[in-house]
């Protein structure tokens, strides 16, 4: 076992690392009251004993022959600042190379420690040099993505409603320009306000938008006032020009009505009334005589289905009766035209009344919803028509029902409980009704359904599972705010 060297037994010197050296800085020579300041300093005890010095005793004299040079330089020895103590040369070994302080080190086991590297950090780093920032990971680059992809996702879910109403605050309504052309009898019914008119006014192809028209009718004073009545006007008209035309007498017909596609019977009395000189009471009272009187067949209880829909201007001074007759002779043409017998008016007509009721507004689709109708007849399946429903609720305006309603079946237009056709038409079918009730596409399908009420796309489906999914697409879109008004 090595021998300590005698330095290492003195209690003064048991931190012997470089760490007690910085903090204890350089020893202070003693110096004989006999030394003259700036002289030469006396040798070390160990050349006067004739013995090799000491480690410790070779640094004193070191440090003792830079103080003696300095003061030649100056005169005078400089006192050590307090706040900034000479650095030994130890200390400036450690820095330069810790392992270069003493040749002895790592030389043997009794050697000081040599410093960490965090401590090498501690003592070369200056304390005023900014920390370099970290070094962000991919993973971080990610998740700062991520907030900032949610932030902007929340704040578009919170403006979207408020910058959607800026845009279209400032945007101008869809309008045309000028007169129009061709010729269209447009109808304005007892009871309709600016909005109604708003709206059937696009719905006739005569104004691009509903704002446009009605925001029109907002900026005028005093309001306008509208007369129930039959008014020639013409497509693709601005906004000004169909109220222009709405407040000249002279557009106003006479004695001429409009009876749209699918009206039913106690609507398309009061349409006639607006547009004749014949009071709703004869009519209410014409339509309650016998349906034979008409010539209807004979399983007509009323005359549902049998007032042709179509624009009529008659001649002054006809009679209730002889102005119900006038459609029914025109309906009676319409399937003479389309090639239904006699024999095969009532059912032709009742199942055209269906069609016409759900199939909506695209053509393309009545021969369609025809197939279904047949195809559930054929093999013994409900039809299941919201529209028979509604309409033997009294509710002629809407094929939406409840639970309730589909389950009655006391309800003899209820297709859900009862099987095969309606007791009677639900409405006034037209021209396309017919000729699709008596010539349905070619299809399997067994159901039906519309997924955009604004558009009237329509999904036809053989199996349940496939009209299960299209019934989900028609929940969700009516489940859209903005579509509310199209599911009521």
């Amino acid at each position: 076992m090595t021998q300590l060297p005698p330095e290492h037994h003195d209690p003064e010197r048991a931190a012997t690392d470089w760490h007690a050296l910085l903090a204890s800085g350089p020893p202070t020579p003693a110096r004989s009251d006999s030394e003259p300041a700036g002289g030469t300093p006396p040798p070390p005890a160990a050349e006067a004993e004739g013995r090799p010095m000491t480690r410790r005793e070779a640094r004193e004299a070191e440090q003792r022959r830079e103080a003696a040079a300095e003061g030649a330089g100056a005169g005078v020895p400089a006192p050590a600042r307090p706040s900034e103590p000479a650095s030994p040369p130890l200390f400036d070994a450690v820095l330069a190379d810790p392992m270069a302080a003493d040749p002895s080190v790592g030389a043997s086991p009794h050697t000081e420690a040599r410093p960490s590297r965090a401590e090498r950090r501690a003592v070369t780093s200056d304390p005023f040099e900014p920390e370099k920032p970290k070094r962000r990971g991919a993973w971080g680059c990610l998740i700062g993505l991520l907030i900032v992809v949610a932030l902007g996702a929340v704040a578009y879910f919170f403006l979207q409603g408020p910058i959607n109403a800026l845009v279209e605050r400032f945007t101008p309504a869809a309008d045309f320009s000028g007169s129009g052309t061709g010729e269209v009898v447009f109808m304005i019914h007892d009871g309709e306000n600016g909005a109604d008119i708003a709206e059937n006014l696009v719905d006739e192809g005569v104004t691009a938008s509903y704002d446009a028209f009605y925001d029109l009718l907002l900026e005028q004073t005093p309001e306008p006032e509208f007369h129930p009545g039959a008014y020639q006007l013409a497509e693709q008209m601005s906004a000004q020009a169909a109220l222009d035309a709405l407040q000249d007498p002279a557009n106003k017909l006479e004695n001429t009505f409009v009876i749209p596609e699918g009206t039913a019977l106690q609507d398309a009395l009061v349409a006639i009334s607006e547009g004749s000189d014949v009071p709703l009471e004869n009519l209410q009272a014409a339509a309650a005589e016998p349906p034979a009187s008409y010539g209807l067949p004979a399983e007509a209880t009323t005359l549902e289905g049998f007032l042709f829909p179509a624009t009529y201007t008659l001649e002054p001074g006809l009679d209730a009766h002889a102005v119900l007759q006038t459609l029914v002779n025109r309906q009676f043409e319409a399937l003479d035209a389309a090639g239904v017998p006699a024999d095969q008016r009532w059912r032709t007509v009742v199942l055209a009344s269906i069609v016409q009721r759900e199939a909506g507004s695209n053509l393309d689709d009545f021969p369609k919803v025809a197939r279904v109708f047949q195809n559930r007849l054929d093999q013994g399946i409900n039809l299941e028509s919201d529209a028979t429903v509604a309409y033997g609720t009294g509710n002629t305006h809407t094929v939406w029902t409840t639970d309730a309603e589909r389950a009655d079946a006391s309800n003899l237009y209820n297709t859900y409980a009862n099987p095969g056709l309606p007791v009677g038409p639900i409405g006034n079918p037209g021209d396309v009704a017919i000729n699709a009730a008596i010539h349905p596409a070619d299809g399997t399908w067994l159901f039906f359904v519309p997924v955009n009420l604004a558009t009237g796309e329509t999904v036809f489906s053989t199996t349940v599972d496939e009209h299960d999914a299209a019934v989900s697409r028609l929940q969700e879109w009516c489940a859209l705010d903005e579509n509310a008004s199209y599911c009521e």
